[in-house]
């Protein structure tokens, strides 16, 4: 069953706060989804779907929905992939909706990162855990491993393979910041130049600190419902045409390419569902955990060819009003928002803003139809989940 118009998102809500030393994770999610909400048009007792991830706490869905009073819950849905989580909710929420299960669902992401002194660890575990976590978590924690080294082993290869400079990849943080500059709540929001990036101190070699996403709390929500909903409503459509999902792992391994991502299969999925190309695509919204991240997904979706992301990007391909695909243009992880060790949900927010209209005017692309939002989960190279959603904007 193609998913194709059979959902709208019809509510999109980020989360204004980037320090929340008041708040509770349970209330930052409660207060997502009543902007979601009231964005939409709609009141906690038409929602009848609920989505989570791991970022939900206590018992995830259940746990929550008690909190909010959802009394209509007749769907739930706490797959957990990381970042990309939220981009699979989306495509699930369509998939339920087409099936019957549900007519409005609400998928929510909060969390306080700021405020846990063991977040600059990495999610790699701290030197002398030997059990917890992953199942390779024993193998590899004892050595003190860490998102960031991943994701420098990562670029490593990648300049290796292909040539790519630190210089091509301070573009896409260069690209970030432009965006952000604009955006009154972002966490960032100085323009920096390619010499503050590359002379940033070094993080995980080859990548500096200006490489990195900001780590922040809040976070977002949206609603997803039926097309006979979306239509009783008034709002500006915005039709989900196509999903895709894949996981990537080594393979204990035996099938480790460090140089490509999840995107790689999850991208052609989503493409093939909504008929439409790369080239097609008015805007894009890529998880960016770091700079790496970005390049790799940029050429694993099809937008340039693989080894030829560090030229793509350093052409200014990716701001808005200069490039051919002007990317993240809230400032994304890198600049804006970072939540939870998982910003999936603000690449939708963003690209629904986007294809209403609704993004600032200095960054707001012009006639935007179509557009992509995609997110990774995991460690980039490695062992992830990958999550693409193509969506259209109804007239």
């Amino acid at each position: 069953m193609s998913i194709k118009g059979k959902a709208y998102i019809m509510g999109a809500y980020e989360h204004p706060t980037r320090d929340a030393p008041d708040k509770s994770t349970p209330q930052l999610h409660a207060e997502c989804a009543k902007g979601a909400l009231a964005d939409a048009g709609l009141t906690k007792d038409d929602i009848d779907g609920y989505f989570c991830a791991g970022d939900a706490p206590g018992f995830g869905g259940m746990s929550m929905v008690d909190y909010m009073g959802l009394k209509n819950v007749r769907h739930m849905d706490s797959t957990e992939t990381g970042g990309s989580s939220y981009l699979l909710h989306v495509g699930h929420a369509a998939q339920a909706i087409a099936a019957g299960k549900c007519t409005v669902a609400l998928i929510t992401l909060a969390g306080r990162p700021r405020q846990n002194k063991f977040f600059p660890g990495g999610g790699g575990g701290r030197p002398g855990q030997l059990t917890d976590g992953a199942p390779e978590a024993g193998f590899e924690n004892i050595y003190g491993g860490s998102t960031h080294n991943t994701y420098g082993m990562c670029a490593m290869r990648h300049m290796y393979e292909y040539g790519t400079t630190s210089e091509q990849l301070a573009w896409i943080k260069v690209a970030a910041s432009h965006h952000a500059q604009y955006n009154e709540h972002a966490f960032l929001k100085d323009v920096v130049t390619v010499e503050q990036v590359v002379n940033s101190r070094m993080i995980s070699d080859p990548l500096h600190l200006l490489d990195c996403c900001v780590v922040t709390d809040g976070g977002g929500a949206l609603i997803v419902t039926s097309p006979e909903v979306a239509k009783s409503l008034k709002r500006p459509l915005v039709k989900v045409i196509g999903a895709g999902e894949a996981p990537k792992g080594p393979r204990g391994g035996k099938d480790l390419d460090l140089t490509h991502s999840g995107a790689l299969w999850s991208g052609p999925i989503a493409f093939e569902e909504a008929g439409v190309t790369p080239q097609d695509m008015k805007y894009a919204s890529i998880y960016d955990s770091f700079t790496i991240t970005v390049l790799m997904q940029l050429e694993d979706l099809g937008f340039c060819k693989k080894g030829e992301g560090g030229k793509f990007v350093s052409d200014g391909n990716l701001i808005s009003g200069v490039g051919k695909l002007p990317f993240n243009t809230d400032g994304g992880g890198l600049c804006n928002n970072h939540p939870t060790n998982r910003g999936g949900i603000t690449k939708v927010i963003e690209a629904v803003r986007q294809l209403r209209g609704e993004a600032h005017p200095k960054v707001q692309v012009p006639n935007c139809d179509l557009a992509l939002a995609h997110g990774t989960g995991g460690s980039l190279g490695t062992r992830h989940g990958a999550g693409t959603v193509i969506m259209e904007r109804e007239a």
